[in-house]
């Protein structure tokens, strides 16, 4: 089997064919090409048989060769049709089928170029006198090959239409994963923008009330500090479905360097401190140096946010009157870090489900999309690190652990 290689436009349209074709080929004894629409073999020849390879080395498919010629006719006769058609040289059978990429044809496949019944020396001269080859060593390679049959023509037809459509729909399908990213891209810049610019203008002018206007009403000063609330809840879940689509498409990334672990749990319990003292919840951390002898190689933005919404959500499901534990040990090449409450716990059976996407808690007041633990796991993930958790059960208090490698 060998393949003649011509003038190629647009190869990356036409990468995927030159194997499949091949294989088929040296399978069935055919020979075969490909066309764009605008009648420019793009692959191929690719031939089976000896018959095809002597004829490839001469000037049969040259581009003023009488192969190329007949395969233009066919080209045209297909697209203009957009069906199937075939025809005859000198007793040898080519036929073509349309190539098509989300309903439209974007080239043909011709393919044949074998004799229907056995050859006679008389054709064998009238081909070679059109190639330019010797008909005595034509002859010596067609006698020797057996006839296609039509019978066997049509099964080869219809498995090589099995073959095209596959591989059509393949890149159908490539072409609908890259148009669905395009739109994911597109949802993400639209939610990154015309989403977050007016919540932070609206928490801007929320903030700047609070402050500059003297001796508001009552109910007017609850009215704006619930709508506090409210626009940093929108502006987190915001925040969140950002952060899950690009955990999703693998597009998180994080950006570590060496720093002391204290520096990052100082920050993650300074942001949820006021609301653990609303609730008179106990707040402790163990070493009481907050691990500042212990260095990670980290992205502290990103590990402040792990372990924020850790505590928050300890926070959110503990009981007034309750206690929170943060512990940091250090081992040979990890430090763990467990947060522990004493709070709503988690039954056996949510145990595997609690940092799927979108897993919402009922109790408690919880609030939000689910998608805090889910995302710290991810973050936890790139880090080299895991997150797991363990509860009693109902009302028996959960640990979260993070474990990271040592800097």
């Amino acid at each position: 089997m060998i393949s003649v290689a011509l003038p190629a436009a647009e190869v990356a349209e036409w990468v995927d064919w030159p194997t499949p074709l091949a294989q088929f080929a040296e399978a069935t004894g055919l020979a075969m090409a490909a066309y764009d629409i605008e009648c420019v073999r793009q692959v191929g020849p690719i031939v089976g048989s000896r018959t095809g390879t002597l004829l490839a080395g001469s000037a049969w498919w040259n581009m003023d060769g009488a192969g190329s010629a007949l395969e233009r006719r066919l080209v045209v006769a297909v697209l203009a049709s957009d069906a199937p058609a075939e025809e005859t040289l000198h007793g040898m059978r080519v036929c073509a089928m349309p190539l098509t990429r989300l309903g439209a044809v974007y080239g043909v496949l011709v393919f044949g170029w074998c004799f229907s019944d056995f050859s006679s020396p008389l054709q064998c001269e009238r081909i070679a006198s059109t190639a330019g080859v010797s008909p005595d060593a034509l002859w010596d390679e067609v006698r020797l090959e057996p006839p296609v049959a039509h019978a066997r023509m049509a099964t080869y037809t219809a498995l090589l239409t099995t073959l095209v459509g596959s591989i059509d729909r393949q890149r159908d399908t490539i072409e609908e994963l890259s148009r669905v990213n395009r739109t994911r891209d597109l949802f993400l810049a639209t939610v990154s923008h015309e989403m977050r610019t007016p919540l932070a203008a609206l928490s801007m002018r929320v903030e700047l009330l609070l402050k500059t206007v003297p001796n508001l009403p009552a109910p007017v000063e609850s009215a704006l500090l619930a709508m506090r609330v409210h626009v940093r809840q929108e502006a987190g879940m915001i925040d969140d479905l950002i952060d899950a689509a690009r955990t999703l498409t693998g597009q998180m990334t994080v950006v570590t360097q060496s720093g002391p672990l204290g520096r990052v749990v100082r920050d993650a319990i300074s942001t949820i401190e006021g609301q653990a003292r609303e609730k008179s919840i106990s707040l402790s951390v163990f070493p009481p140096d907050y691990g500042d002898g212990i260095m990670v190689a980290a992205d502290p933005r990103r590990l402040q946010q792990v372990l924020w919404n850790l505590l928050l959500n300890a926070v959110k499901f503990t009981a007034p009157g309750g206690e929170i534990r943060v512990s940091i040990a250090e081992g040979s090449s990890h430090v763990e870090i467990n947060v522990s409450d004493n709070g709503q716990g988690i039954a056996s059976a949510d145990l595997a489900h609690v940092f799927g996407a979108f897993t919402l808690q009922t109790h408690a007041n919880a609030t939000g999309l689910g998608l805090g633990l889910y995302i710290a796991r991810r973050i936890v993930e790139l880090h080299g690190g895991s997150l797991t958790v363990t509860s009693a059960g109902r009302d028996k208090g959960s640990t979260f652990t993070v474990r990271l490698p040592l800097a």
